[in-house]
């Protein structure tokens, strides 16, 4: 196919429009300015529709499909430097959409990688459900809209090439940024910027590039950011430099969502070397100073009389009392023989690598708040009614963010800022502790979940699940203030979370009737998802039930899962994992190995791991913590239909397998008379060093649907649920709590008031 095959085509009455043609604008700017108009889609393939919902329509399709309205919002804009830039619409937190984008103008406009600038865009509240970043939806649904804008953009430049050139369209070829006809003659892009550009928007139809062309799409490439990462350049939150924003913290209380009642020494504390403001907030006690540390000082110097919490006396077995109660019944035992299980998944911190922070200048008529922020529309709506601004006043800028796992889809310190930066009268740098992200942060509610598969023979009747937990906050909703609202409201929350569960909730097993429900109770808690919301703690309980049937009816767990996996694709991948990883390979006693699979958002997934429950590795001396089992080797495949960039893809596959050990064995919070004990990551234990597997393997499977399936979040389920069926296997008893060690307290919590713990003076003291 030659360049002129896939230029756009004026409008004429009517488009035609096939398995590649789009519709899509050229701005009326000074320089050439496209965006995408997606008047129709892709010819869905004729089939006989699955009785399991989320075949039928996910999350993600929802997602998808609310965005599609606002997608000529979005544009793409050659530059007279011959670089070409995009402003995306969702937030960078680690997960590598910056670069996935930069591919997708880079290969549909030809032009080299490293010459698309992307920046993410403010706040745009006409952009409605275009501009939130969760539930790994960000490449599935601005995939084609970004590939049209940018197929607008190098139908446009081919014509003003041909203009300047004398030639026709069908003659030339563009290549690396440069247009080039039959004579050999050539010009840059960046010379056509403003020859391309229109002085009217115009509607054109554009054909998109064929599969078998890519030559970007589907390859692996580095970050474009990595280098100014490893380097230090790279600008997050607290690297930006906003003029008389200071450093600036919050005294908060000793147990969860405790109020101000009074404070005795504000004026010694005002007076302390370099503080210049402390006042209260809603939140605490926020102070400003000339240095984080000088704010600590402050901080913990506060003589503060603090009213209780929402959460006051509550401890984790107070909740799981409340969650049993509030389980719905799985009804009459069946006439047939089943297997049952009954689960417990713990409260687990959502702190970043990042800590909590944000920027705000707050003035009479305006504010400008600066923060990692995934539902930025919410959270400038949610600032402005604070402040007593119009919405319009307050302009919320996206920065770079340094890890989210759903923390960021929440905009607690940016509106703390705001709050703080009103009432002080001058810019805030706030930033919270770690002792804050633990005891007052997100926290992944603790949940119960209750399994029972009935069968006969050699069939499975029916599957029944009922998952209880601590109230999710979905207030974030969709990403606009309409869905927010309604997620906030005392019914509508518990229709959105329920709605929410079961349109990302799979069943990829022909367990004959199936079903799952939701119950919340307990909305005392600042809670949100961890990367993946319900689907660990779901998957993790289905695939111990799946092990214990295989072993009920005599058969192999990878064999057992195999005969009952819907499709090719899912039956691929837990192939992949098995053949690769050596499953039923002879093992010592006290090891073993686990296998587990997972399908969400039109992706699918298998783990398999091997763990070692020997006395002499449980009890292995680790200072400060537990060690427990050690996952030795993991491997790890994955179908995402189509892998933008594999590289990124095996990086976040990765977190995700570290993330899933994690929740299994080491990760979470102990609540005790209304507040976790936890207070920083040094006794908070995520996968360290020393439990990472010293085998690890991820595999991107091959290209089989052609279209990009979610990824973000996919890791997790399958390699939790792994370790859980392994270790099950290992000792001989299936697990039942989680993390495994939950049980064991292996620190002396920091106390409660100071909030926040002393700075170390040597930081070699505290390292793992």
């Amino acid at each position: 196919m030659t360049s002129a095959d896939r230029s756009t085509h004026p409008e004429s009455g009517t488009h035609v429009v096939g398995r590649r043609r789009f519709l899509g604008y050229v701005l009326a700017a000074s320089t050439l300015v496209a965006a995408a108009e997606l008047g129709a889609a892709p010819e869905a393939e004729a089939g006989i529709p699955s009785p399991e919902p989320t075949e039928l329509l996910d999350l993600n399709d929802v997602m998808t499909a609310a965005a599609l309205p606002t997608s000529n919002l979005i544009t793409v804009e050659v530059h007279t430097d011959g670089t070409v830039s995009f402003a995306l619409p969702r937030a960078e937190v680690g997960q590598g959409i910056t670069t996935s984008t930069a591919m997708l103008i880079a290969e549909e406009m030809d032009v080299p990688l490293e010459r698309v600038r992307v920046t993410l865009a403010d706040a745009r509240p006409e952009l409605l459900f275009n501009q939130l970043t969760g539930a790994s939806n960000t490449t599935i649904s601005t995939y084609r809209p970004i590939r049209v804008a940018a197929a607008v953009a190098r139908g446009r430049l081919l014509q003003a090439a041909a203009i300047e050139l004398g030639a026709a369209v069908t003659d030339l070829t563009l290549k690396a940024g440069v247009v080039t006809d039959l004579a050999g003659r050539s010009i840059g892009i960046g010379a056509l910027a403003e020859k391309a550009a229109s002085v009217r928007t115009q509607q054109v139809a554009v054909e998109l590039k064929p599969r078998e062309d890519f030559t970007v799409i589907g390859t692996p490439r580095n970050r474009i950011d990595a280098l100014a990462a490893v380097t230090g350049r790279k600008k997050f939150t607290m690297d930006l430099d906003v003029p008389d924003a200071r450093p600036t913290m919050v005294c908060r209380p000793p147990t969860i969502n405790g109020t101000v009642g009074s404070v005795s020494n504000l004026d010694e504390v005002r007076a302390m070397p370099g503080v210049t403001d402390a006042v209260v907030i809603s939140t605490g006690v926020a102070v400003r100073a000339e240095t984080f540390g000088q704010c600590i000082d402050a901080v913990r110097a506060l003589h503060v009389v603090w009213r209780p919490g929402t959460a006051e006396g509550q401890s984790d077995e107070s909740v799981l009392e409340d969650l049993r109660a509030a389980e719905l019944p799985l009804g009459l035992p069946p006439l047939t023989p089943s297997v049952e299980g009954k689960f417990t998944f713990s409260f687990r911190g959502n702190s970043a690598l990042e800590p909590n922070c944000a920027i705000a200048d707050v003035r009479d008529d305006r504010a400008d708040v600066w923060a990692s922020l995934k539902s930025p529309i919410v959270a400038q709506e949610t600032i402005a009614a604070r402040l007593g601004l119009p919405a319009h006043a307050v302009t919320a800028h996206v920065a770079q963010g340094g890890g989210s796992f759903g923390r960021k889809l929440f905009f607690d310190a940016a509106l703390e800022a705001a709050e703080t930066s009103q009432k002080m009268g001058k810019p805030v740098k706030l930033m919270w502790h770690r002792a804050d992200d633990c005891r007052q942060g997100r926290a992944h509610p603790m949940a119960t979940s209750h399994v029972r598969v009935s069968y006969l023979g050699n069939t499975v009747l029916g599957y029944q699940q009922r998952h209880t937990s601590v109230a999710t906050d979905l207030s974030h909703g969709l990403g606009e203030v309409f869905t927010a609202l309604a997620a906030r409201l005392p019914v509508g929350d518990t229709g959105f979370s329920e709605t929410f569960f079961q349109l990302s909730q799979s069943m990829p097993y022909d367990f004959g009737v199936s079903s799952r429900l939701l119950s919340e109770t307990n909305k005392d808690f600042n809670t949100g998802s961890m990367r993946n919301v319900y689907s660990p703690d779901v998957t993790c309980a289905r695939e111990l039930v799946v092990d214990r049937l295989a072993a009920k009816t005599g058969k192999d767990p990878f064999r057992f899962r195999r005969a009952f996996l819907h499709d090719e694709r899912s039956r691929a991948v837990l192939d992949k994992v098995a053949e690769v990883g050596g499953w039923g390979r002879t093992m010592p006693a006290g090891t073993a190995q686990g296998i587990a699979f997972h399908s969400e958002y039109h992706s699918v997934s298998a783990a398999l791991v091997e763990i070692d429950c020997r006395p002499e590795t449980v009890n292995r001396p680790i200072r400060d913590g537990v060690a427990g089992p050690r996952v030795t080797k993991a491997v790890f495949a994955v179908d995402v239909g189509l892998a933008v960039n594999p590289r990124g893809l095996e990086a976040q596959m990765m977190g995700g397998v570290m993330d899933g050990i994690a929740q299994t064995l080491t990760s979470s919070l102990h609540l005790r008379d209304g507040y976790f004990l936890e207070a920083s990551w040094d006794n908070y234990f995520y996968t360290r060093q020393w439990n990472t597997p010293p085998e690890l393997e991820i595999i991107v499977m091959p290209t089989t649907t052609g279209e990009p399936g979610g990824a973000g979040e996919l890791g997790v389920a399958a390699s939790m649920a792994a370790v859980a069926c392994a270790y099950g296997r290992a000792t001989g008893t299936m697990p039942t709590r989680f993390p495994i060690n939950h049980g064991t307290l292996s620190f002396t919590p920091k106390p409660t008031v100071p909030p926040i713990p002393p700075s170390p003076t040597d930081g070699l003291d505290h390292a793992h």
